[in-house]
């Protein structure tokens, strides 16, 4: 498990220090973070690296989780999915049904804090039986168009937090309590993004059977419409005539008929065609795609609608250009022409993909910039420096 001093070697100069001296000005207090679950992306992500480091500070951080049964989650999900502002339809026992679990949930968990972060949908019912401490509702998706009966019920258990934070102002919607934004991150240290031995490193890409004899393109993300897969397909069939490319398409398909239908399309576009790989890879498949980052010559992230995934940063931490939609987080994480590109189309991105290819001198320079960029804007210590002063303001 990595402390605090590892990461000297790798935050910018000063950040550590100034962790450590945020860290000493609230002794004695505790933190309480309640999530979903602890697998997968979103705030497990976070949480996995932060809650070691914060103890290893001297604060008493625990990670609780909320559970309860089929139709528990079902509604969860479909709430979740509303306020993201696709059509969901839950019914007012399900809903019933989420609030009594949840209140169930709240005399099993132990949630005596000076402050509660209560991540996104399934657990966020908790408020209701508060106790003395500050508590805020962190939001890790873009609920601006929120369906409108999934946020009459959301907007009432929001403003019973103190605070809401959101990883844009975008995301945001009217509150009756503060709001703050606060970007995400990712830890260098973890097996998805931490240095490969090249011995390692060719075994992991050996395994997947993925060959580095030519230009490799990726993508790494969930198979569905929002990341068009299918429009890098189509961009990668533009670059191909004038390069001899390979694509990769990795990540997982999502449990809906949406989902099913994108790799469908997406299993039929590969077809005949040696050099599109379709990988299917399991949600803890870390070191897998940490390889295919370091592996990749450029990495595409062409979403036409993006919450705030890290796939971007996590691509420049490995030095890489990324090609990106001009979405959501990307917009964020993409220094256009400094560290790679943002695009509004097909067309777009091969043309920024074949530029790339038709002048490598540029690949190398803006992996650097994008190394960089990543190491002051998105790593995990500039996250505890906004928890920590957080706690600061919030417990004072």
């Amino acid at each position: 498990m990595s402390r605090i001093a590892d990461y000297r070697q790798v935050a910018p100069q000063g950040t550590v220090d100034m962790i450590e001296r945020l860290a000493a000005r609230v002794p004695g207090r505790r933190f309480v973070h309640v999530s979903g679950g602890r697998l997968g992306g979103g705030p497990a992500a976070v949480l996995r690296a932060a809650v070691p480091l914060l103890n290893d500070l001297g604060i008493d951080t625990r990670w609780e989780i909320t559970g309860g049964d089929a139709a528990y989650y079902a509604t969860a999900r479909a709430l979740q999915t509303a306020l993201q502002g696709a059509e969901r339809v839950f019914t007012q026992e399900g809903v019933d049904h989420y609030l009594e679990v949840n209140r169930g949930n709240a005399k099993k968990l132990d949630l005596d804090a000076d402050l509660v972060v209560v991540h996104d949908v399934q657990p966020a019912s908790l408020v209701g039986g508060r106790g003395a401490g500050r508590w805020v509702w962190r939001c890790h998706f873009d609920c601006s168009a929120a369906q409108h009966g999934a946020w009459a019920l959301f907007r009432t258990l929001v403003n019973q937090f103190d605070a809401a934070i959101f990883s844009l102002p975008q995301y945001a919607r009217r509150l009756g309590v503060p709001a703050y934004v606060l970007h995400p991150s990712i830890d260098p240290l973890s097996d998805r993004n931490r240095d490969l031995p090249p011995g390692e490193l060719a075994a992991v890409l050996a395994s997947l059977r993925v060959a580095q004899d030519r230009p490799l393109l990726l993508q790494v993300g969930p198979f569905t419409r929002g990341h068009d897969p299918l429009g890098v397909v189509n961009a990668y069939r533009i670059v191909k005539k004038h390069h001899d490319v390979r694509l990769v398409l990795a990540g997982s398909a999502e449990d809906d008929p949406d989902s099913r239908e994108v790799l469908a399309d997406l299993r039929e576009a590969a077809h005949g065609d040696a050099d599109i790989i379709l990988l299917e890879l399991p949600v803890d498949a870390h070191i897998q795609v940490n390889a295919l980052q370091r592996a990749a010559t450029i990495v595409l992230q062409k979403s036409i609608q993006e919450g705030f995934e890290l796939g971007a940063a996590e691509a420049m931490w490995k030095g890489k250009p990324v090609v990106g939609g001009a979405t959501g987080g990307l917009a964020q994480q993409i220094l256009h022409g400094v560290t790679g590109y943002l695009v509004r189309s097909v067309e777009g991105a091969a043309f920024r993909v074949r530029d790339l290819l038709n002048n490598r001198e540029q690949i190398p320079r803006m992996g650097v910039a994008g190394r960089e960029h990543a190491r002051r804007g998105f790593l995990v210590t500039r996250h505890l420096l906004d928890y920590l002063a957080l706690i600061v303001h919030l417990t004072a």
